[in-house]
């Protein structure tokens, strides 16, 4: 018998940022305020740029992960399938939504299972919540997850915000360091470590790094309000509606949380400049990527690849995945228009390229 509680609350998520605003109101990602350096003598042919990368052990085609948006209810199972698709098509890497249904139940255990079923050599990544990690005596849990999708990393997300919010939220967090740790150590794949978009600062970057992480999303503020998505299922639950306005004193304080979070440049910045003292540390930008040039600047900034949900899942559900492939080629052109416009050879190359604030 599936949880349904947890099934509708992970519908409802989709369902809430595909139909309202929940953009950041007053904060942006950043990347707006920098722009590229021109190289007028680029010393390149555009037909020479080469776009792959290498994550979790496996090349790339582009720097871009379909970052992690469903699962464990019954039409996950068709967005997770068409979400792979392109990914196999463009040999892009992917994550899973939250697999804390399939921990509780096996009912929708086919909605994860599905993205290794139709995309069989692209990096695929599994992923819990913190709150569940923090109740772990062992990884034998997660592991099971993990051999659910076939894969080659694992995510914990941190989203101390959203689960203050949340109505059945679990804002419990005393022992989540200790349960990474855990995972690190006992977990036959790679451990990751992202947020959902309220950032990750530099000091608990170095907190993770020193119990052994190798992989942080930033996931920083400006794209998604996950503050803002439980705002929303508040006051619909309550139906604390008055001529479009919200009311009630549980809304008035959730509010005040709207925007909370590190923009996603700031973020970036802080993580990224921890590479230098800890080698193999890869760096994931993610949190308003809207296109081709926040990639491409996201790398610049030290990023080794980028990822992206909302915008994309929009244009599946708007278009279908012949859209959605229409619009990561366009992302594509665009990284490779900022790497040729640089004398940019490599996604290396363009870690080394200066971005300028743009002149106001």
């Amino acid at each position: 018998m599936a949880n349904t509680r947890t099934s509708s609350r992970k519908q409802q998520h989709v369902e809430i940022t595909l139909s309202k605003d929940v953009s950041f109101r007053g904060k942006t990602t950043g990347f707006e305020r920098f722009e590229f350096l021109h190289n007028a003598i680029p010393e390149l042919n555009f037909s020479e740029i080469d776009t792959a990368v290498t994550f979790l052990g496996k090349k790339l085609a582009f720097p871009l992960i379909i970052s992690s948006m469903t699962g464990g209810y019954k039409d996950a199972q068709r967005i997770n399938r068409h979400l792979a698709e392109v990914c196999a098509e463009k040999r892009l890497a992917m994550g899973v939504g939250s697999q804390r249904q399939a921990m509780e139940d096996s009912t929708y255990h086919r909605s994860f299972s599905v993205v290794r079923e139709v995309a069989k050599d692209i990096p695929v990544f599994g992923n819990i919540g913190a709150a569940e990690v923090a109740q772990l005596k062992d990884a034998s849990k997660v592991q099971r997850l993990a051999n659910l999708v076939r894969a080659d990393g694992f995510a914990v997300h941190l989203n101390p915000l959203q689960e203050f919010l949340q109505p059945e939220g679990s804002p419990d967090f005393r022992g989540v360091l200790r349960g990474i740790e855990l995972l690190v150590k006992q977990l036959s794949i790679p451990v990751l470590v992202k947020e959902i978009g309220a950032g990750i600062s530099a000091d608990v970057a170095k907190r993770l790094i020193d119990v052994g992480v190798r992989i942080i999303d930033v996931a920083g503020a400006g794209g998604t309000s996950w503050a803002g998505v439980e705002i929303i299922r508040r006051n619909e639950k309550n139906g604390k509606w008055n001529n479009g306005k919200k009311r009630g004193e549980k809304e008035s304080f959730a509010a005040a949380f709207w925007d909370w979070g590190i923009p996603t440049v700031d973020a970036l910045r802080q993580v990224s400049s921890l590479k230098s003292q800890t080698p193999g540390l890869t760096v994931i930008s993610s949190g308003g990527i809207s296109g081709g040039m926040d990639v491409a600047k996201s790398i610049a900034f030290g990023a080794d690849l980028a990822g992206a949900a909302r915008p994309l899942l929009k244009i599946l559900e708007s278009g279908g995945t012949k859209a959605m492939i229409r619009k990561v080629d366009s992302w594509i052109m665009q990284v490779k228009g900022a790497m040729f416009l640089t004398g940019s050879r490599t996604i290396q190359d363009l870690q080394q390229r200066q971005l300028v604030l743009r002149a106001q």
